[in-house]
């Protein structure tokens, strides 16, 4: 694989840090819209969903 990639005539060299903004950034879209649902989840009044179904 090595050898494939060094034929190529543009070369780029990705450092550590670019993966970890990526992980953590989807680690707090996650926990963001995972608490966005369970707040919205734990206000909402019960008796309007037993009455729409």
């Amino acid at each position: 694989m090595n050898t494939w990639l060094k034929k190529f005539a543009y070369q780029t060299d990705i450092q550590w840090w670019v993966f970890a903004i990526a992980a953590i950034l989807s680690v707090t879209i996650a926990f963001a819209t995972i608490s966005f649902q369970s707040i919205k989840a734990a206000l909402m009044n019960p008796i309007q969903s037993l009455k729409t179904e």
